[in-house]
């Protein structure tokens, strides 16, 4: 049975497929959560829209390679964020650990 949501997104609940509109193409793909494949395919529509937009180019190729370097760039600009954010947590943990040798060792000498 197939449905239709709000945004032009349709579900069909048989052959878990989902028609979704990228920059008014058309696509069924298929994945195991179609809410998150919708979700998916309007960020790339709105990440197409916007490069259009900022750059006049109506060649829907260049606008997908163009919106594809830049969904690339979020990620690894998010990634690299993360990584040095979990560096940060390690030395202080290191640091911690050693506050707290410390504190046990002066209570094992005075012990």
């Amino acid at each position: 049975m197939a449905t239709a949501t709000k945004d032009s997104t349709v579900k069909d609940t048989q052959n878990g497929s989902v028609r979704v509109e990228i920059f008014d193409q058309a696509y069924n793909l298929r994945g195991s959560d179609p809410e998150y494949i919708s979700k998916l395919a309007e960020y790339v529509d709105t990440k197409m829209r916007a490069v259009a937009q900022a750059t006049n180019t109506i060649d829907t190729v260049r606008l997908a390679v163009l919106a594809a370097l830049n969904i690339a760039d979020e990620y690894h600009l998010l990634k690299r964020k993360q990584e040095s954010g979990a560096t940060d947590y390690q030395k202080r943990a290191h640091l911690l650990a050693d506050a707290l040798d410390e504190v046990l060792d002066e209570n094992r000498k005075a012990g």
